[in-house]
Formats: structure tokens, sequence, C-alpha cells
């Protein structure tokens, strides 16, 4: 009997909701066994525990995410762009979103792993982890560098650190290593916040280090822009991306931000040492080559190396863009730091180039007094003098990293005036010791090299026509210069020759590729052919395109064809042409240089399929891009971030339901309040032709939506008022 007086008992406190208040317990209605139905009261009252409900914690990671982080991000990027130049003072509060830390916590591991982690997927200690290290940073408590301690460690990171011996952890403390994992974090939660702040102050003068600027965009712009130049300054500043004194850096962000904790964590990781060491010479003699190393098999969350022809193209890189800065323990911030301490340079020049603009009304491109506008297309022959007292004196700015370009339309005095100003500039605001052969004042006609692209000044003879007076027609042969922007073949001999893909100046002769002497021929063919598809990108507003990709070409096949005549022992490369054909789409045999029947081998399925070199003809080269860059040009993410504030703004609906008025059009909203007061006075009109009436395309097909608002548009009484005036 006891034993069924428990069990009751038991199914009566599952089925029922107990909730603790000050007065004693009140027990659910939904309950089917409620005291007040069944006299349990007393039983139920000595036989339960009070539950009481949970207070939510306020450090539970669950809890603390109640956004996405992306549309955190989002907000900031539309606060900052709404006011970009208010001052920020209130930072630590998206410091201490923990969706901010979850968003970069991703990121990393996306860089670390080599494959994207969902939100769903991280587990729950990875999440304690990572609020433990967002409380850190918080409080204070953070320390960059740290290589035995850590507060969350990569998901790949298997080192029990408590178990090491004593020469592994003085290597560990004494040698170069990378990143610690939780530095990675804080350096993202950190440029998420910067980032938006700056990107909306910046000058649009400066390309480098920015999203949706290239180089690429530099050379539409020099096109567009530099047209009628005669003088350019060139400037290499790049030793600024070395390194700046810390009080600088701390200045500069200091201009917009008062915030202390963030200020404080860059700080921190501006002066906080980096151990660094290096290999003896000795330690170097003693490594010996093996004779046979074993291919390495990647771990499942280990991330691919970059493929041949990817590091092939990251060692073509121009010289203005080699140089990437690396400050302390900032990482991915340098170069958003850089371009802060940067900014006033732009600026300074923006002020310059302004004060610098003088128009004439002689002159046929720029004759304007604001000089915002371009007087028809400044890319086309100027068929006027480049040169005179009666000319437009104009100026123009771009920066790339740490390297400059400046181009003046006057005579050399003022170029050698400005440069004078630029170096007391960067003397006295970044202590910056620059000289005439820094800053070298050169002229178009001996060509100016910006971005291994050259930008000279071509003399065009035109045939201009035109209607005389008595309509006859006049045929002249007209003189106009025009900015040509060619890609250097002697820039790109030199890359090819650093790469160890030819040797000599004047004949350059391919090299083997030797790198590549284990891998297939099909393997090897798609490699380079990625790498060509890439150089044709890279040159694709050079004027020259189709030649320097045609040279480029030539030097790959060369290479491959040394390489295959050494691999299949062809001796020579007129022998792999034969073989191969010109593209190297054939399959090569070692004995006897004979190829089988490769269609038949292909068709059955036994032989891999092989792409030739792609461009071994000039006409297979596409064309050069000249699509013109818009004037006032702005990336895609800039474009819809104002069009976004602008369409909140409540003063642009009113200008756009002004406009509608005054242009005669009628809004759908307007359109269907008419016709429903028309239907309201006129008793003949039935509901089914008013529905025929309404255009279908404003409200979609459905009948009954549109009888619902035609009927919630009789209701208000303002919109027939509306209507009817």
């Amino acid at each position: 009997m006891h034993r069924g007086v428990s069990i009751f008992a038991r199914r009566i406190f599952l089925s029922s909701r107990v909730v603790g208040t000050s007065n004693g317990f009140l027990f659910s209605k939904l309950n089917p066994l409620n005291p007040s139905f069944h006299g349990f009261s007393v039983c139920r009252v000595f036989s339960f525990v009070p539950a009481h409900r949970r207070t939510p914690d306020p450090d539970d990671p669950s809890t603390l995410m109640k956004e996405d982080g992306v549309s955190v991000c989002s907000q900031m990027w539309i606060e900052n762009f709404r006011e970009p130049d208010r001052i920020i003072s209130n930072l630590s509060t998206y410091l201490r979103r923990f969706e901010l830390w979850v968003l970069a916590y991703q990121k990393v591991c996306a860089d670390e792993m080599g494959a994207y982690m969902p939100r769903n997927a991280i587990q729950r200690s990875a999440l304690e982890d990572l609020l433990a290290l967002r409380n850190a940073v918080l409080d204070s408590k953070f320390k960059w560098g740290a290589r035995l301690e850590f507060f969350i460690k990569s998901p790949k990171d298997k080192t029990d650190y408590e178990s090491l011996s004593k020469r592994k952890i003085k290597a560990i403390l004494t040698t170069t290593q990378p990143a610690a994992f939780q530095d990675k974090i804080v350096q993202e939660v950190l440029f998420m916040i910067l980032e938006p702040i700056y990107e909306a102050r910046f000058s649009p003068k400066s390309y480098a280090f920015r999203p949706g600027r290239n180089a690429h965009t530099v050379l539409r712009v020099i096109r567009r822009h530099f047209a009628g130049y005669l003088w350019y300054v060139k400037g290499d500043l790049s030793t600024i991306l070395d390194g700046m004194k810390v009080g600088m850096v701390i200045n500069a962000l200091m201009r917009d931000i008062r915030d202390k904790k963030v200020i404080d964590l860059v700080k921190a990781a501006l002066v906080t040492p980096v151990i660094t060491s290096k290999i003896d010479e000795g330690e170097k003699k003693k490594k010996k080559k093996r004779k046979y190393q074993k291919k390495r098999v990647l771990a499942d969350d280990e991330p691919k190396p970059d493929p041949y022809w990817l590091e092939t193209f990251f060692g073509f890189a121009p010289e203005e863009a080699v140089k990437n800065p690396s400050w302390g323990h900032c990482g991915i911030l340098s170069p958003l730091l850089a371009n802060i301490c940067l900014d006033e340079l732009d600026h300074w020049m923006e002020g310059r180039i302004k004060d610098f603009y003088s128009p004439s009304k002689s002159d046929v491109i720029w004759n304007s007094p604001e000089g915002e506008a371009d007087q028809g297309n400044t890319s086309w022959p100027e068929f006027v003098p480049t040169s005179g007292p009666d000319k437009t004196r104009k100026m123009d700015y771009v920066r790339y990293g740490g390297h400059i370009l400046i181009g003046i339309r006057g005579p050399r005095a003022d170029a050698a005036t400005l440069r004078k100003q630029l170096i007391e500039f960067c003397d006295q605001k970044y202590m910056l010791k620059l000289d005439n052969e820094c800053l070298p004042i050169e002229h178009i006609t001996k060509g100016i090299m910006f971005l291994d692209h050259v930008l000279c000044r071509r003399v065009v003879y035109p045939t201009l026509r035109y209607t005389a007076t008595g309509g006859k027609i006049i045929s002249e042969k007209g003189v106009g210069t025009l900015l040509s922007v060619t890609a250097s073949l002697k820039q790109c001999i030199k890359q090819f020759r650093k790469l160890n893909f030819l040797k000599g100046d004047r004949d350059p002769d391919p090299q083997p590729c030797f790198r590549m002497f284990h891998a297939t021929q099909a393997h090897t063919n798609s490699q380079m052919n990625k790498f060509l598809l890439t150089i044709v990108e890279w040159y694709r507003y050079a004027d020259n395109r189709r030649k320097v990709v045609n040279f480029c070409s030539y030097i790959l096949r060369g290479s491959l064809a040394k390489l295959y005549a050494a691999k299949y022992k062809l001796r020579s490369r007129a022998k792999v042409y034969k073989i191969g054909a010109r593209n190297l789409s054939r399959p090569l045999k070692e004995k006897k240089g004979q190829s089988p029947e490769y269609h038949n081998l292909l068709r059955m399925g036994l032989a891999e399929s092989i792409d030739g070199l792609k461009f071994t003809r000039m006409s297979l080269v596409p064309e050069t891009d000249y699509t013109p860059l818009p004037n006032n040009w702005r990336p895609d993410h800039e474009k819809a971030l104002l069009e976004f504030i602008m369409l909140e703004d409540p003063k642009t609906l009113e200008e756009h339901r002004r406009c509608i008025r005054e242009q005669g059009l009628v809004s759908p909203q307007d359109y269907i309040s008419m016709l429903v007061w028309n239907y309201k006075r006129n008793a003949t009109m039935d509901q089914t032709s008013l529905m025929n009436t309404i255009d279908h395309r404003i409200l979609g097909s459905n009948l009954e939506s549109l009888g619902s608002k035609a009927k919630e548009l009789e209701e208000h009484d303002e919109s027939f008022q509306a209507a009817e005036v």
C-alpha cells in the first residue's frame, strides 16, 4: 500500500506545475489533478519540494547571443556612415557584445582550419572559454603575446602545456612562434569595431588595404583623371609601413576615438615586445638535405597550402604592393593603423589640390570654377597645347600603401614648390626625413613607372571633319595627346627572372620549371593555365595587354617544354612540340617519343584529359578593358550604405512624393485611394468592377487581398481627403 501511495504521489508531481510565491504555493489550473477539484492539497504540500524558477544567468554564453554578429556589424557601418564626423566615445559597448566575439572566433577558425564553422557547431566549452577571454579583455587582465597560459586555444591545438619538459618550455619562450589564437580573436574584434569608423572618414585618394579598392582601381583612376598632366612627383614613404612611434599612432587614433579601453588595448599591442630569434649559422650547417623526402599527409583539420600557381603569382607582385605592415602584436590591425596615420597626409594633399586649382576659360576640359566636373572626356585626345600661361593649372594625387603619385599641370616650378612643402609636412608630422631623390620630378615624356605600368603621353593625329560656312565639309589632320597606360615588359622580365623562369635580359631564355617535375602533365598544364588566367586579369587595363600576355605565355610554354624534354628524355623542345602539339595538349611518352592512341584511351576512361596551354597565339588574348571609371566613383558597398541611409531619411520620401506630384504621376497608394473614393461616391460602380479596374500588378492577383485593401482604405478618411484634393 505504501508503494502504491508513493507511485500515485510521483504521478501527481510529474503532472503538476508548482510555482513558489511569497504567500505559499499556487497550483496550475491547467493540471487535471488540481487540488481545488480533487482534494489532494494536503498530500501534495507535504509530499513535494517547492520548485523555484531559475533566473537567467547573465554570464551564460547562450543568453548573451541575442543577435547575429553580421547584423551587429552592419548596424555599426550604417551608424558611422550616417554621421562620419562625430567623435566616438562609447566603443566599450560594442566590445562587450558577445556576438562580435563569436563572429571573430568563426573567422579565425576559418583561417586556422581551412573551413567555416557554423555557430551551432561551436562547442559549449569553446563558448565558455571565449566568454572568459572577453571578460579578461574588459577587466584589463588580457596580455598580448602569451606563450603558455591561454584563455582559449585553437581547436587543432592538442598540446598539453602543463606536461611539457623544461627544454620545450624554454624553446617556446625564446624562439619565434606564430601569433596566439586568442590574440588573433582580439585583433579581429578590434578590426570589426574600428574599420567602419575610419572607412567613413578616409580620403577617397587612398586605395591600399581597403575593401572595394585595389591596384586596378588606381590604374583606372589614373587613366580617367591624370590625362593632360605634364609633371609627376613619385614618392616612396614605405618606411612608415615598417613602424612608427607609439605616441604618433595613439595620437592619430585619439583624433576620432575617445574610448580609453580600446586605446589601451591598441597601445598594449604596440608596446608589448615580440620575441624573435635567429637561427645560428652552425645550426644551418648541421641540417642536411635528405635524398628522399616522404610526402607529408595533411591532417583532417589542417588547411591546404597555397597551390603552386598562386605562390608564383604572389612573387609576381609589383614593388608598391609587396610590403605589408606588421606592427607589434597588432596583426591584421597594422594595415588599418597605417592608413589611419597616413590619412592626415591624404587630407593635406586634398587641401593643396583645391588651392592649386586655377581654371581658364580658354581650356576645353577644365574650365569650371569649382573644378569638380570635367568638361569633356579627359581620356580622349586633347587638341590644345597642354602647357602655357593661359591654360588651367590643376593637380591630382593617389596613394597606394606607402607610395604616392602626384600629377601636375603647370610649370615645373609649381612641382618643385609642392615637393618642398611635402618634405616639410612629412618631417613635421611623421618625423620622416625626405630629400629630392626620394621625391623625383619627372616629365610625362620620360615615362612614369607605377604598379608595374608605365604612364606616358602618346601623340596622335586624328582626322577632324567639320562643316564650314556654306555647308562645305572640311577634313583635316589634327594633333592631340593621349595618356597611355602600358605594362612594362622590362619589369615583367625582371619578375620572371626572380621566379627562376628565365635568364638573360636582351634575349630571355626560358628555364625548366623543375618544381613540377614529379607532377603529371595534366596537373602541370592546369597549374600554368591558372597562372596565365591570373596574369591576364592583372594586365586587364594595360594598353599592350595582348602583347605582354602573349610574352608570358611564351615564357611559360618554353619552360614547360624544357621540363618535359628532361622528364621524358626527348632532348629538345622541338621534339616536345612535335609530339605534344603547340599547346602541349597531347600526352607525351617516355620511350621512343611516341604518343599512344590517346583518343581511344580517353574514351575508355583509361587516360586523364589534358588541357592545353592557353593564349599560345596573340589573337586568343582578350582585348584591353577601356570601360571608363564613373566620376565620383565609390565601391559598391559604400553606394549601398549611402542609398540605404538616404532611403531611411523622411526628407527623401517627401522629396520623391513632391517630384511625383510635379510630374503629374500618381503613386500606387494614391491611385487605389482615388479609385476607392470614386467607388464610395458612385453608386453605379460595384465591387467587381472596382477590382477589375485596379491593376493587379500593384497588389498582386489575389482579389481577396485587393478587397481587404479597399476596405482598409475606406476606413481612413485622411486618404480620401488627400485623393479629393
